[in-house]
């Protein structure tokens, strides 16, 4: 095949989901005048993303295989000096990678929703939303340039606010949008910042052109500060992956935007929008390897949020947040991966992790459906026998979730912890503590939700609240002692495609992504300095004997208490839970959890009420009294004043003005005559 792809073909990835967005959109709402039904809505929205599935996967055989790139421009918006704003694609292995990742969830996503969403009023709207979703994250890692990069991710973020926000009636939905969309605001502020940074000193924003003049940049000294300018730009840029991708302190949006539909919980919060920040960060990697500061602040940052976020998954009894508080701390891993250097396992985890959470937040969605829309796992126990795929799916994922040898997360995530132990930077001990920690806390929480869910007792019978109303608007006719049932097969198809992925991917793509040359001239590496991804190429030997390996290690043996433990605690002696959260409740520290650290609290009490504070104080003082009162009110009264005084003076009689006139020529005769001595007499 040719090394150069088609740049029409490559055009049609994007725009065949932009196209079922439009169709469904407009035509199939109360906007365009309900043209189109709901079985055509939906087919033009999954064949949209199907058409971009397939052309994605048959990029990147022609990436992987043949060698073939795409690096062009199609289409200069404007010019403005020597900055071209331009639409264009680079499309190598990291994108090739990207693009059949996020079409191939999406698809799995499209048609999930044909059975989750069936009741739902809005179900021709969701479709047009999750397809125009997927046009914008395709946007986003196709782009050649910043300013697209900067379009996609915007676009990401709006998209995420209507999902979030779906049910609009919903006050906790209209909150947890409002919040996704601030908090997101503070990271594109930062991030925009570092762009304009870049444009400023590299006078481009095209990639290749950027990281042409890596090496003078890293040279250049932050104006007014003993600061490197390229320290300041890589900071600037991951504060707006900080906000994407959730990490602490940005992380708070992410939780509550649980709140939408969970097929958007999938599509968004685990395999998409939230592992943006990640994708850039690697794309950007030229960039980065020449701070070390802004790797250690990476690096701290996502050993953080790996840990801490872990801990609130542990009190967590709502399904879908439990799963949630897993994505964060995950995405934690990731990024303690790049700050180490060793961007491609961040990528492989990115990769891998998008299709085993993918699956395990469809799963919950399932469970939700199969237990007549409860959320709480407090209520639920013995799901297993009435649910069988939804069981088996769902502990594939969490297997893969946890770290198990031959799974797909153990390749990932084991690599990431070897990669952080061979790092040099200084924040390396803290964040090796930090992921090993994790691994027993991740397996805790996701097998306490396991058994609660699918073993033990059945306590559905006794919940007191029977509508944790994830259908929103929509009553639960089978009351809540009905029994749990398995899900339609629009359900679980896109279960059992996304678990086979969970399972083997991992196996079949460890050695070409991290030790081959799958990211040759992609992602970027000062060998000399970050040596964690040269020794991690030593110790590898093949897959089945760092599986073998893996089940010595101190990983293997954490994640394996973490289960044992979860199941004694939950299933032998459910007592122990109870009694440890009187302990913990008496010294504290579950109010601090359930609080969240009170993260919350300081967003709403200091910063929130801080900015409402300067905002009035600027009004009230600023606009009001200085801008309002002073500058213009003040100048007309002293225009008024003096016209005042001078009106008088204009009375329009000719004697006056003769007085006038005359009294000006005495003035002047007595100071030319009087005047100099007058002056003498002073001296």
């Amino acid at each position: 095949m040719s090394q150069t792809l088609s740049a029409s073909t490559l055009l049609a990835v994007p725009l065949a989901p932009l196209a079922g967005a439009l169709l469904a959109g407009i035509f199939g709402t109360t906007f365009g005048g309900n043209w189109i039904g709901r079985r055509l809505s939906h087919t033009l929205t999954i064949l949209g993303v199907l058409v971009a599935f397939v052309l994605s996967a048959m990029t990147l055989k022609s990436v992987a295989l043949d060698g073939a790139r795409f690096n062009e421009t199609l289409y200069t918006w404007m010019v403005v000096g020597g900055l071209k704003m331009e639409v264009g694609f680079l499309v190598d292995s990291l994108t090739a990678m990207m693009m059949v990742v996020v079409t191939f969830v999406s698809l799995m996503v499209h048609i999930y929703t044909i059975g989750y969403m069936e009741e739902d009023d809005g179900y021709n709207r969701f479709f047009a939303y999750i397809s125009l979703f997927t046009f914008s994250m395709l946007m986003l890692v196709m782009s050649n340039n910043l300013l697209q990069l900067f379009f996609g991710w915007e676009a990401v973020g709006l998209v995420s606010y209507l999902l979030i926000g779906f049910w609009f009636n919903k006050p906790s939905a209209i909150f947890a949008n409002m919040k996704a969309f601030l908090v997101n605001r503070v990271g594109d502020f930062g991030f925009i910042l570092g762009i304009g940074l870049i444009a400023a000193y590299a006078g481009t924003l095209n990639y290749s052109e950027i990281f042409a003049k890596a090496g003078e940049l890293g040279g250049l000294p932050f104006p007014g500060t003993q600061w490197m300018l390229i320290t300041v730009i890589c900071i600037c840029l991951f504060i707006g992956a900080m906000g994407k991708s959730a990490q602490f302190p940005l992380h708070v949006w992410l939780p509550d935007s649980m709140e939408g539909p969970t097929p958007i919980s999938a599509l968004i919060h685990a395999a998409t929008m939230v592992t943006a920040g990640i994708f850039m960060v690697s794309r950007m990697s030229p960039l980065f390897e020449l701070s070390e500061t802004a790797l250690n602040f990476i690096m701290v940052i996502g050993a953080i949020t790996a840990l801490f976020m872990g801990f609130l998954g542990i009190i967590q009894n709502d399904i879908k947040r439990v799963v949630a508080y897993s994505t964060l701390s995950q995405l934690g891993y990731m990024t303690v991966a790049l700050g180490a250097s060793a961007y491609s396992v961040a990528v492989f985890h990115l990769m891998t992790h998008a299709f085993f959470k993918a699956l395990l937040f469809l799963g919950a969605g399932s469970v939700i459906m199969g237990m007549h829309h409860n959320q709480d796992i407090r209520w639920m126990g013995g799901v297993r026998k009435y649910m069988p795929i939804t069981w088996l799916t769902s502990l594939l994922g969490s297997l893969a979730l946890i770290g198990t040898p031959l799974f797909s997360g153990f390749y990932s995530k084991d690599s990431i912890i070897e990669a952080v132990h061979f790092s040099h930077l200084p924040a390396a001990g803290f964040a090796h503590f930090a992921v090993l920690a994790g691994v027993f806390i991740t397996a805790f929480y996701s097998f306490r939700m396991y058994f609660l869910v699918f073993h033990g007792k059945e306590r559905y019978d006794q919940n007191p609240d029977a509508h944790h109303d994830d259908h929103h608007g929509h009553d639960d006719h089978h009351g809540h002692a009905a029994k749990p049932h398995e899900s339609p097969w629009v359900v679980t198809v896109p279960l059992v495609l996304l678990a086979i992925p969970s399972v083997v991917v991992g196996f079949m793509f460890i050695e070409p992504m991290l030790f081959g040359d799958f990211f040759k001239d992609v992602i970027f590496i000062d060998a000399a300095k970050h040596p964690a991804m040269a020794k991690l190429a030593e110790e590898f030997h093949s897959p089945v004997a760092m599986a073998l390996h893996g089940l010595q290690t101190a990983p293997f043996w954490l994640a394996l208490a973490g289960v044992v433990l979860a199941y004694y605690m939950y299933m032998v002696k459910p007592a122990v839970p109870a009694a440890l959260k009187r302990f913990f409740e008496s010294v504290g520290i579950y109010q601090l959890l359930e609080n969240k650290y009170g993260m919350d609290w300081i967003n709403e009490n200091i910063l929130a009420r801080g900015a409402r504070a300067l905002g009035v104080g600027l009004w009230k003082g600023g606009d009001q009294a200085v801008i309002d009162g002073a500058l213009v009110n003040g100048s007309w009264r002293i225009v008024g004043a003096v016209s005042g005084v001078v009106r008088w003076l204009q009375s329009g009689f000719v004697f006056h003005y003769a007085l006038v006139m005359i009294l000006g020529v005495f003035a002047l005769m007595t100071w030319f005559v009087w005047g100099d001595a007058v002056l003498r007499l002073i001296k």
